[in-house]
């Protein structure tokens, strides 16, 4: 199990990641973060009751630049639906 500081990376602040009306959330997490990783992660910093969490492995893409060929970085994503509660993001995390 990995530590709660280290599960959460950054959260995803796009339109259509901010879509907190029906309160879910979108996190950058760690490789090796699993859902329940994930769910205790958010429910400990954000004091939220969490009701489901989506995972997606976004897998890098091969690039060539310049000649030469490359690969983006992998990322992993978490899309938390929470059952209880709201984030406020505005004081920082």
């Amino acid at each position: 199990m990995i530590h709660e500081c280290d599960c959460l990376i950054v959260p995803v602040m796009t339109e259509k990641a901010m879509n907190s009306s029906k309160g879910v959330y979108v996190f950058k997490v760690a490789e090796s973060a699993t859902k329940f990783d994930i769910k205790v992660a958010v429910e400990k910093i954000f004091n939220v009751k969490v009701g489901k969490v989506n995972v997606l492995n976004r897998y890098g893409k091969k690039r060539i630049f310049r000649g030469k060929a490359g690969r983006v970085a992998s990322r992993k994503h978490a899309i938390v639906r929470l059952s209880e509660g709201a984030i406020n993001f505005e004081g920082g995390i």
